[in-house]
């Protein structure tokens, strides 16, 4: 797998409670990402890359779920993985922040642990993809929703170079975000995937848009049919 990103961010909703939310994107020169790195939760977001174990994702975001803090989460994973060497794995929670690159990952490889995010990489052209990655999310308007600011910091790493394997031009990409706060209407522009193509963040950036209109577009006929529901 190629550089990824996980996010957690505290913020107040519009009653001025303090939620939580938390985001992961992820770009490939494979197809399909979507279904093996990004992983999230209210409690959590964790990404899974390198010579890629899956369940690496899935029991660690269960055991975030649990309660566990990341580190320990992830850490007690690796630990127990034959194949540690080969993993990139890092993510966040609410309270901390988590990051490995084995010794074995395919150069050039490593990460970034800015505390409330993580970046890392695998067959990069250089580290300036994964400081690109981690600059533009430094420097992101938390105004714009999370979803956006994570295409823009894949996009960042992208513009310096990202996945140096040329010769394989079918990619993919996907974004994952989650909030512990609860709304009527789940924005649709939150999970999102590009299975297959050679322009992964350009058809992500464009579904994303498309997705933002729709659920728009929802907000003004259903909100209040929503807000009634007891259901």
């Amino acid at each position: 797998m190629t550089f990824s990103i996980c996010v957690h961010e505290a913020y107040e909703d519009d009653d001025g409670t303090e939620q939580h939310r938390f985001g992961v994107a992820v770009t490939t020169r494979l197809a399909g990402v979507g279904t093996l790195c990004p992983f999230a939760s209210e409690n959590g977001a964790v990404a899974t890359q390198s010579l890629v174990n899956v369940e690496l994702g899935e029991k660690g975001i269960e055991y975030i779920d649990d309660g566990l803090a990341v580190e320990d989460a992830l850490q007690s994973l690796l630990n127990a993985d034959d194949g540690a060497e080969n993993r990139q794995l890092h993510g966040v929670d609410s309270e901390g922040s988590f990051v490995f690159s084995g010794e074995e990952c395919k150069p050039w490889f490593g990460h970034h642990d800015g505390g409330e995010y993580t970046v890392a990489g695998n067959l990069l052209t250089g580290e300036a993809v994964i400081d690109a990655v981690a600059d533009s999310y430094d420097n992101s308007d938390r105004g714009e929703p999370l979803a956006k600011r994570l295409i823009d910091a894949l996009e960042a790493g992208h513009a310096e170079g990202g996945d140096k394997r040329e010769d394989l031009p079918v990619q993919s990409a996907a974004l994952l975000v989650e909030t512990t706060e609860e709304r009527a209407i789940e924005p649709a522009y939150e999970n999102l995937r590009v299975d297959a193509t050679e322009t992964p963040l350009e058809d992500l950036k464009a579904t994303y848009e498309t997705a933002v209109r729709g659920h728009e577009d929802a907000i003004e006929r259903y909100q209040e049919a929503y807000e009634d529901d007891d259901l």
